[in-house]
């Protein structure tokens, strides 16, 4: 089974997949813990674009919402290893990111009539299928709450003197435009 899901993973581009259906939460809701396996965390790894994953948790707390919808409420928990942009030596941030989404059949949404109109970011998700993927979402909110631009504590970017003493690369252009016919200098 775990390696036809993970086959099916990488089908669907999605390199953690927890799937829960409309069907298995109960109407008191239901509490799932997560927490990624070593495979699991270096394929959101790749996927994300980091240097390692060493811990990948997340709790969610899932109960239905309305007629067929679903809200997840939960917490993130990340220890990520990434490159730093000024040193570029390694180093490692901890990430704790809230989730609170509302999941909504395609139908009992809006439709949106032109792409000009802004979605609300209080918007519900669609509910595709009649299932949520915890996964999924853990996944999108470890990627969003990471640190494009990570920098190490204390990290000063030091520029290059080589070029200051050396001649630009449009120095030669400078003496051609003083040596133009009909101008005097």
């Amino acid at each position: 089974m775990d390696e036809l899901m993970t086959r099916s993973e990488r089908r669907s581009g999605r390199p953690w997949s927890v799937p829960l259906a409309l069907g298995d939460v109960p109407e008191a809701g239901r509490h799932i813990d997560l927490v990624a396996d070593t495979k699991t965390r270096a394929a959101v790894a790749e996927h994300a674009g980091l240097a390692a994953l060493p811990r990948l948790e997340a709790s969610f707390d899932v109960a239905p919402h309305g007629r067929g919808g679903l809200r997840v409420i939960g917490r993130l928990s990340a220890t990520v290893g990434q490159t730093c942009i000024v040193t570029l030596e390694a180093l490692e941030n901890e990430i704790e990111e809230a989730v609170d989404l509302l999941f909504m059949p395609a139908e009992a949404l809006p439709l949106v009539a032109t792409a000009e109109l802004e979605t609300p970011a209080d918007a519900p998700e669609p509910l595709i299928g009649g299932a949520v993927d915890l996964g999924e979402i853990a996944t999108e909110f470890l990627i969003l709450s990471l640190d494009p631009y990570p920098r190490k504590a204390n990290a000063v970017f030091q520029s290059s003197t080589v070029g200051k003493d050396s001649a630009h690369p449009f120095a030669a252009l400078a003496s051609l435009k003083k040596r133009q016919p009909g101008e005097e200098r």
